[in-house]
């Protein structure tokens, strides 16, 4: 293996264009779940990028998010380049996003090593991930090596995608044989019990040049427009270019686009290894998953209550999640409830219907109350 690269190669990419609708009515198009400070008194991205400081300079930085979200990322991260935030004229999914940046980062610096990385996760232990994301950009320097971080899984869950991995490359990597997305339970069930699949945590790492390549390869429509949106990039003719090509992209993850079609080629070919992690790592999907995360903190049991309010009575009530920060709160006989307070809107949902809850920004949409959303 080469020489561990130093920070002058790496660079972050942050993919921020989400609007967090299952974290309605807090989270809004303008002011979304990536922006709220969810975990701590500092919102999710700033967190994201506060963990990955000490491993890239802060010009290295890049965040690929959308109009509504430009300019108040801007204003929560500060010292990070303004140009390097990137707005999507029209939403084309994680391939596109992270390609955009691929393709730019292999025209100004061909040694440029990328990390892929959601805007809004929990990571718990941070020494341990940046120890993790080393050793992922050292390996993805010395080839052309494609490193997903993997989480062990602790549930049946169907909602995330799954890693299989095979044989052991080195201490602490293994191969990947294959990615399966959002299981059945009993498929999901069969993977819980299984030591050979993680979650897949959404986080990547890979040169651009790696990366730029696999989309000339498995994205061969879209991968002309992305290299033309590059080449205009830091010119005057940037602004136009991206809106006029980026809506013939299409609208695919990097899953789909690149991981499948590259896994396929078998283990010892693709050139796909997966690290499998231990952070303390949640992605913060719904409501259900803030209630757990908070309980965890806390140390409450799943029948106690998270609440966030001015003052709090509880009687024979358990499992509920209540943010009504501005008001005295009294929960009586109720369980798994979750009831979240803003001024214009409330919600009221149980933790088993928490991940519906994007459906009333859908009917919002479709009825143009663009106030509530």
């Amino acid at each position: 293996m080469k020489k561990q690269p130093t920070k002058a190669n790496f660079y972050p990419v942050i993919l921020a264009g989400g609007r967090g609708t299952r974290f309605w009515p807090l989270s809004r198009k303008r002011m979304a779940k990536q922006l709220l400070p969810l975990n701590s008194k500092k919102s999710m991205i700033q967190e994201t990028v506060e963990r990955l400081a000490p491993l890239a300079d802060k010009k290295h930085f890049w965040v690929i998010t959308n109009d509504d979200l430009a300019l108040p990322i801007a204003n929560q991260l500060r010292g990070l380049p303004k140009q390097q935030i990137v707005a999507e004229p029209v939403g084309r999914n994680t391939a596109p996003a992270i390609g955009l940046a691929a393709f730019i980062l292999e025209r100004f610096d061909p040694t440029a090593v990328l990390g892929l990385f959601p805007s809004d996760h929990v990571t718990a232990n941070e020494a341990q991930f940046r120890k993790d994301i080393a050793k992922a950009v050292a390996l993805a320097a010395a080839g052309e090596n494609i490193v997903v971080l993997g989480i062990k899984p602790t549930r049946a869950e169907t909602g995330y995608g799954y890693i299989e991995v095979g044989e052991q490359y080195e201490r602490g990597v293994m191969r990947v044989r294959r990615f399966t997305e959002k299981p059945n339970a009993e498929k999901a069930q069969e993977f819980l019990e299984s030591v050979h699949y993680f979650w897949n945590s959404g986080v990547f790492v890979w040169g651009a040049r790696t990366l730029a390549n696999a989309l000339r390869e498995h994205l061969r429509e879209t991968a002309p427009f992305l290299e033309q949106i590059a080449a205009s990039y830091g010119t005057k003719d940037f602004t136009r270019t991206f809106a006029k090509l980026y809506p013939k992209c299409e609208n695919i993850s990097v899953d789909y686009a690149v991981l499948e079609p590259r896994s396929a080629k078998g283990e010892r070919s693709s050139n796909i290894f997966c690290i499998p992690a231990n952070w303390g790592w949640n992605d913060l999907g719904s409501w259900a998953a803030l209630f757990e995360h908070r309980a965890a903190e806390q140390q409450l049991t799943d029948n106690e209550n998270v609440v966030s309010s001015k003052g709090t009575f509880t009687h024979d009530a358990g499992g509920n999640f209540v943010h009504a920060p501005k008001k005295f709160v009294a929960v009586v006989g109720v369980k798994d409830l979750v009831v979240v307070e803003t001024d214009d809107a409330l919600l009221i949902t149980t933790r088993n219907n928490a991940q519906d809850v994007g459906k009333v920004v859908k009917f919002l949409d479709e009825k143009k109350l663009h106030k509530l959303v």
